[in-house]
């Protein structure tokens, strides 16, 4: 069987595009050819920055030869019927077969297609694939309509079996296909011809190209590292960069050169983002001293000085970037020493979002809801406040202006120089964690009263304004930010009121929105805040915290006008919003709690409990509820729980009572009834104090206890018995296991 060798030799690719260039090819080429009736044993694609490859192994030399059978019209229908179906299957008449079908006879026709030589096919999924190609973006040049990333030069594409190579013919825009390539644009730059994989792989090599990304990383990787170790030196791990350079070259040559003296003052995070980002250096770590004081570049190219005149070239633009970074971190020291009041005032200027306001608003309001989080997770509220007004702050630093990604980092360093406190300090730096799934979570409490307070301000004020995620569109990142939360709440231990702090935070808005003009009357502050359903205190509260002030000489006839103009059934809005953005939170909830192992049922079966807006609270069920789900004890209970459910919900829709008032034990009949009294004594006793302390695993594990008792009880007990006195215990019976169980979970929702 035949081996196929396909390369798309063009101008350099970016590197961000390769990875899905390679498997965009593999997919097309592959799947176009599988879908022609052809089989292959394995596939391998690689890249490297001026073309792309794939070497398929054990190809079929053809497809296989198909026969169909189609239905046509009946022998008696008109003749335009029959010439119609006959161009359709490009036979004649006497090709055709009658057949009885029913109550008629009709025309079959047996089309048969042989198959087609493996080059025929690939020929035509290639042109296809090379027209269609997904590139994120992509170019016309000259006068050819062909769109591809950059300039394609030459198409590879040979079949190679055990007698010899052979080229599979096409053409795609002016491009012949053929059995040559080049090497190094620079140190292998010559045309030559291959046979195979193994001999294109072997000749790439002499002619200085490792076609391998992985290679070629693992090539950069231990470069870099055997030099770095060399000068004393270590390399600051950057895996996405690693890739990036890998992208860039296909002979990498790694250079270590050293931070000129001058820059060695300037914070690890600005050389090391200002390398990263202007010229793609590692940065080289001293381990005694923290500093960064190298740098590796990787070039593409062997020189005979050992790479010292690329070196010279890149320390001198070095030079120049680092200067611009010194001059914006020593004219950020300035502001930062004389206490930031001149960014505070530019974030004025700054819009936050056109109907949110400004920097400025946003940052009055998570210091407001940082001073009230204070306390549930051990902070000062006073510092929490405080460290809130300077995080983001460093939003209008020169330095961040040019790096935003240095955003909070930054916000430390000046509030150090500022004289603030650490933990002030370390809010600014981590009040945008967790960022990522892989992103460490907070633990300080100032810091984790302020992130929690960024993020939901930044979910309750876009949930006000109707910015919602919808599909897999979420422009403000809200899900990133609600999982945020959940992150900061599970990793701290937090127990919050979501929902009344959701409220607290969306009803202000909600009212300035809807009722703007209300709130400059006199004198019908009651009469608000009872058709709202709040407290007189809450509406004090809301009014001072939206900025809304009464305007005494307003006449009550004119407030009387308003009042009747006012929906006041969008007032079941402000409630709505609060619970619709706590339902978002649970979503997010559910997809988190998922990753450890806790299935979907068990989460809505917590989620029906009270307190479910108590993240910490609700997680801690769940969990228990999971492992005791995990047990013989606990699968079985689930099922004689819901047994005695069933019995219980048809007795009392048959009868139209609650069967719900005490059994008397004095009326049980068997020893197994009896037992299950005895059972569920010891079995509330342990679980009710249990509960109280939130100690749910003793909760359900004391549950779960009930299965043995419940299990016998059935087994041995009629429940509809003849006598209504002790059909009716029973049922009460059954209506006390329901009530015991409930009270850890609502096990009605568990599956299975």
């Amino acid at each position: 069987m035949p081996d196929l060798l396909i390369e798309l030799f063009s101008e350099e690719i970016p590197a961000r595009m390769q990875a899905g260039a390679r498997e965009a090819l593999k997919k097309l080429v592959t799947d176009g050819l599988v879908e022609a009736g052809l089989t292959y044993g394995g596939a391998g694609v690689f890249s490297t920055p001026r073309r792309l490859v794939l070497a398929l192994e054990g190809l079929s030399p053809a497809s296989r030869p198909v026969s169909e059978e189609r239905k046509g019209p009946r022998t008696d229908a008109p003749q335009a019927a029959l010439d119609g179906f006959l161009r359709s299957t490009g036979l004649s008449i006497d090709q055709l077969e009658k057949r009885a079908d029913k109550k008629a006879e009709v025309y079959f026709a047996v089309v048969k297609k042989p198959g087609r030589p493996a080059a025929e096919i690939v020929a035509k999924v290639l042109e296809s694939t090379i027209r269609n190609f997904p590139w994120p973006k992509s170019m016309r040049w000259g006068a050819g309509s062909l769109r591809w990333v950059r300039p394609l030069h030459s198409i590879l594409c040979i079949l190679s079996d055990e007698s010899g190579a052979g080229i599979v013919p096409l053409t795609v825009g002016g491009i012949p296909s053929g059995d040559t390539t080049r090497g190094h644009r620079f140190m292998g730059p010559e045309a030559f011809t291959v046979t195979s994989f193994e001999d294109y792989a072997a000749k790439l090599r002499r002619a200085k190209v490792m076609l391998d990304q992985a290679e070629r990383e693992e090539a950069i990787a231990h470069g870099a590292k055997n030099l770095a170790f060399a000068a004393g030196l270590e390399v600051v791990e950057d895996r996405s960069l690693l890739t990036e350079i890998a992208g860039l070259v296909e002979w990498p040559v790694p250079l270590l050169g050293q931070i000129p003296e001058a820059f060695l003052g300037l914070p690890a995070e600005v050389l090391q983002t200002s390398m990263k980002e202007h010229q793609k250096f590692f940065s080289a770590r001293n381990p005694k001293t923290g500093r960064i004081e190298g740098f590796i570049t990787v070039a593409n190219i062997e020189t005979p000085d050992d790479g010292a005149t690329i070196l010279a070239g890149n320390l001198k633009v070095l030079t120049a970037r680092l200067s611009d970074a010194r001059f914006f971190w020593e004219n950020d020291l300035r502001v930062a020493k004389t206490g930031m009041a001149e960014w505070a005032e530019g974030l004025t200027h700054v819009t936050f979002q056109s109907k949110l306001g400004s920097q400025s608003d946003r940052i009055n309001r998570i210091a407001a809801l940082a001073r009230e989080i204070a306390p549930l997770v051990g902070a000062e509220p006073d510092q929490a406040e405080h460290a809130a007004r300077l995080a983001k702050l460093d939003l209008r630093s020169a330095m961040v202006g040019e790096f935003p990604e240095l955003q909070g980092v930054m916000g430390r360093y000046y509030a150090l120089e500022a004289g603030e406190p650490e933990a002030v300090a370390n809010a600014a730096r981590d009040h945008y964690s967790p960022l990522g799934p892989s992103d460490a979570v907070p633990s300080e409490p100032v810091s984790v009263a302020v992130a929690l307070a960024d993020k939901l301000d930044t979910l309750t004020g876009f949930w006000a304004i109707d910015e919602k995620p919808t599909g897999s569109k979420d422009p403000f990142a809200l899900r990133r930010a609600a999982l945020g939360v959940i992150r900061l709440v599970l990793g701290n231990g937090v127990h919050l009121d979501l929902l009344n702090i959701l409220d607290n935070q969306i009803t202000p808005w909600l009212l300035h929105e809807h009722n703007r003009e209300i709130w400059e009357q006199q004198n019908y502050e009651d009469q608000i805040a009872r058709y709202l359903g709040i407290s007189r205190e809450f509406l004090d509260e809301t009014m001072r915290k939206t900025g809304r002030i009464r305007n005494s000489e307003t006449h009550p006839e004119e407030f009387r006008e308003i009042f009747s103009t006012i929906n006041w059934g969008e007032i079941d809005l402000f409630s709505k919003q609060s619970r619709d953005l706590l339902a978002f939170f649970h979503d997010r909830l559910k997809v988190f709690l998922k990753d450890q192992g806790i299935r979907h049922d068990v989460i809505d079966a917590c989620l029906a409990m009270p307190g479910s807006d108590d993240i910490t609270l609700l997680v801690k069920r769940a969990t228990a509820l999971s492992d005791t789900l995990k047990t013989e004890d606990g699968k079985n209970l689930i099922q004689g729980y819901k047994r005695a459910n069933n019995i219980l919900t048809q007795a009392e829709a048959k009868d139209g009572v609650e069967y719900s008032f005490g059994p008397d034990p004095k009326l049980a009949e068997t020893d197994q009834e009896r037992a299950l009294f005895t059972a569920l004594d010891q079995a509330e006793a342990k679980i009710a104090p249990a509960m109280k302390e939130e100690d749910f695993a003793t909760a359900m594990q004391a549950m779960s206890k009930l299965r043995a008792p419940i299990d016998a009880f059935f087994d041995t007990v009629q429940i509809n018995a003849e006598n209504p006195i002790i059909r009716r215990n029973r049922l009460n019976l059954l209506h006390r296991i329901r009530e015991i169980c409930s009270g850890t979970a609502d096990l009605t929702k568990i599956e299975g």
